[in-house]
């Protein structure tokens, strides 16, 4: 699986891209939300994990961007990754157009269940109906 992680921290991405690989996948990364949409359209990515407070443009704005392409990469599942435990962030996400939200610090189980459970909301009707 091709993961792209936009996270500013590169402490962050070290230690998720150890997990991403125990997990069998491969992670591209991008410091900022202007750099992984560029990334984005030059590359295919399965899912794409964002953080949301980065420097320029956050993460919440990149979800929307990505949502309002007019092509298929506007599906790319999306899981947040933050530390931001603000109440009513969740539903924020959500209606952002994210997939689902992994708190920081990241754990690995919580990471892939996020993760799968994203792919699955994303999963064309036959691929879901087949699981």
């Amino acid at each position: 699986m091709n993961v792209l992680f936009v996270e500013d921290n590169p402490m962050n991405r070290v230690i998720v891209r150890n997990m991403l690989e125990v997990g069998g996948c491969e992670m591209s990364e991008a410091e900022d939300a202007v750099l992984g949409l560029k990334m984005i359209e030059a590359a295919d990515y399965d899912i794409i994990l964002m953080d949301l407070r980065m420097p320029g443009m956050d993460g919440l704005t990149a979800i929307r961007e990505i949502r309002a392409r007019s092509d298929g990469k506007a599906n790319i599942p999306i899981v947040v990754v933050t530390a931001d435990a603000s109440p009513g962030l969740f539903d924020t996400c959500i209606q952002s157009g994210a997939d689902g939200l992994v708190m920081k610090p990241i754990g690995m189980q919580s990471l892939f269940d996020a993760m799968a459970d994203a792919l699955l909301k994303r999963a064309p009707d036959d691929e879901a109906e087949g699981s």
